[in-house]
């Protein structure tokens, strides 16, 4: 790990040294630019949140806390900084795409994506949006996706950001990033580093043992302005984490987690006449090993290479009109110790239409079919539309059809893999209204969603547990969004932020509620800030959740509010230097968000923020 980390300060000095020598897909004249751009285009109907990256910083490093106490997701964390899965309107962790830079990364071993391997500091823009979306983003967009991006500035530029913060548990976090840009190059890095000792005590007097951990990761973004027509970018990110297992009993055996990902993407944008096109190829690498007892240097592993060629055409037809065309051929080769080594190959056509109307109203259209030797896939579409009927009330609608493929593991487990799987199939439709008056914007959006073969694993007549499509799954519920800024006196300026969601999520044949998706759950940050000064309060409710599939009420987990406040002030001439201190948990609820898994109580932070 520490060789890994030294090479990555090296490999950013010479990257560094060389570049001095020398919201939506935009023309080459644009200055700023988002790769995934389908995000804003192709989101009609559908409300997505963006976290700037001061909100970023004013969480822990970690991608589960920041989502936690900002967005409507709800986790499942095996206490702090151990496995964390989402729930996304209801849905299973594997139900929620998880992008980097447009392209789907979540895991080919078990179609989900842990949280807690995610460091925010290797991102300057992370977007969720609730609802399907599996037309544009394939795979596993049923309940939502989360986006992780890296934005280019096409502009003279020149910028450092060093984040330190040290906290209890020795808990150190270290986030740096460079932007270097002119009107026809770009950079932008960051590279951060979390661990901790994270040993804290337990309510019922215990101690979160076997529970560090440490991680690095390094993002490179480089854009390149041919000429005024084309242009080509390389995204770029690696990510070495290592993670103990925390215990429940202290009789238990310690074990371990390693985690060495690759993510790289090269882009060759090119305009002609009314035409827009956009190739890319990605490569990515996924690999872990898991040991099952810290005295013995033995471990299972498993190894995914995926190679994705993409071709992406738009059309202008007139200004209020544009038709798209992405063509996406994906293969990947895993193996493992219970797997083998196997191989799969997707193909997938999109068709793309976004109309703007009359100046108020807009609607989209979309379709995705998928081709391959190792399931049968349905015939995806998208439909969704928005009317303004003022400045201050709008609506919008969205219905769409998505999926969820199986997994290597679903497939290929040995003796135990079911190649006849077929994937989850989800039919979709939401009603939202937008109010906006003056500074403050409410959004209030009520869903269904209707979710066949569903994937289980049961037990066989002989007694080994395999996979079948076995669930049905029927979700309703209710997500609202609250935003409001004010300036008092040119002095004092407030900003609020909330959100609320309401969900259920029931088996069809028992009627009961899913375990662990609870039926509230509440955020709310203020911020205030008068001259130098800085402050940021945090709150977030949890309703109870069952950790029974027949709802028996003894073993719920109880419902729980968690509070955290931050203090800034900020030096220099220019306020480019900032000290502050952050209580997480100053009310020091005695909480978990799984069984037997407590999380911290009251802790400390102190942080130094650099801006040159």
């Amino acid at each position: 790990m520490n060789f890994r980390f030294n090479y990555i300060f090296v490999g950013i000095l010479l990257c560094t040294g060389f570049l001095y020598s020398q919201e939506r897909t935009v023309t080459p004249l644009d200055s700023v630019y988002l790769t995934d751009s389908k995000l804003k285009e192709y989101s009609t109907g559908r409300d997505v949140l963006t976290l700037s990256d001061s909100i970023l910083y004013q969480n822990r490093a970690l991608l589960t806390n920041t989502l936690n106490y900002n967005t409507p997701i709800y986790f499942k964390e095996n206490g702090l900084g151990m496995v964390s899965s989402p729930s996304f309107r209801g849905t299973t962790a594997s139900q929620t795409a998880v992008l980097w830079n447009g392209i789907n990364i979540n895991s080919q071993f078990n179609g989900q994506l842990d949280f807690n391997t995610i460091n925010t500091g290797a991102y300057n823009e992370i977007s969720v949006r609730g609802g399907g979306g599996s037309v544009v983003y394939g795979t596993g967009a049923i309940g939502g996706s989360v986006h992780l991006n890296t934005t280019l500035s096409f502009e003279k530029l020149h910028e450092h950001n060093l984040f330190l913060q040290y906290g209890s548990y020795n808990t150190r976090d270290a986030r740096y990033n460079f932007k270097l840009g002119t009107d026809q190059w770009s950079l932008n890095l960051a590279l951060s580093r979390n661990s901790s000792d994270n040993d804290y005590d337990y309510p019922n007097g215990g101690k979160n043992l076997n529970g560090q951990f440490e991680n690095t990761a390094l993002n490179v973004g480089l854009g390149f302005k041919i000429n005024n027509k084309n242009s080509i970018r390389i995204f770029s990110e690696l990510f070495d984490g290592e993670r103990h297992f925390s215990l429940i009993r202290a009789s238990e055996t310690a074990t371990k987690y390693q985690d060495l990902n690759s993510k790289n993407l090269l882009e060759w944008e090119s305009s002609f006449g009314d035409f827009i096109s956009v190739t890319r190829v990605a490569y990515l690498d996924e690999h872990y090993k898991y040991f099952g007892n810290l005295n013995y240097d033995s471990f299972t592993f498993g190894r995914a290479k995926t190679v994705i060629a993409k071709y992406d055409l738009s059309y202008s037809v007139t200004d209020n009109l544009t038709l798209n065309t992405v063509l996406t051929n994906t293969n990947t080769t895993g193996e493992g110790s219970s797997l083998g080594e196997n191989d799969r190959n997707v193909f997938a056509a999109a068709f793309l239409m976004k109309h703007q109307w009359a100046s108020d109203f807009k609607y989209e259209l979309g379709f995705r079919k998928e081709v391959t030797a190792n399931y049968e896939s349905p015939f995806l579409f998208s439909v969704g539309a928005i009317k303004d009927f003022s400045d201050f009330f709008s609506l919008n609608v969205n219905a769409s059809r998505n999926f969820r493929i199986p997994t290597y593991n679903d497939l290929y487990w040995s003796s135990a893999g079911n190649p006849d799987l077929l994937p989850e199939k989800s039919l979709q439709g939401q009603l939202g209204a937008v109010f906006n008056y003056r500074s403050l914007r409410l959004n209030i959006t009520g869903y269904y969603n209707a979710i066949t073969d569903m994937i289980r694993w049961l037990p066989g007549s002989d007694g080994v547990w395999r996979p079948v499509n076995e669930d049905e799954v029927q979700i309703y519920g209710l997500e609202s969004g609250l935003n409001w800024s004010e300036i008092f006196k040119n002095k004092h300026r407030f900003s609020l932020n909330a959100t609320y969601a309401y969900t259920v999520s029931e088996n069809v044949e028992t009627g009961y509620q899913l375990i662990y998706v609870p039926f509230h759950k509440a955020t709310a940050g203020l911020n205030y800030n008068y001259k130098r000064l800085h402050t940021n309060l945090q709150f977030l409710y949890l309703g109870a959740v069952f950790t029974r599939s027949d709802n028996n009420s003894l073993y719920n987990l109880d419902a729980y509010t968690v509070g955290n406040f931050s203090m800034g002030y900020r030096f220099g001439k220019s306020k480019e230097i900032e000290l502050g201190g952050r209580i997480n948990n100053f009310l020091d609820a005695e909480y978990q968000s799984v069984e037997n898994r407590w999380m911290p109580g009251r802790n400390y932070t102190m942080y130094l923020n650099f801006k040159l």
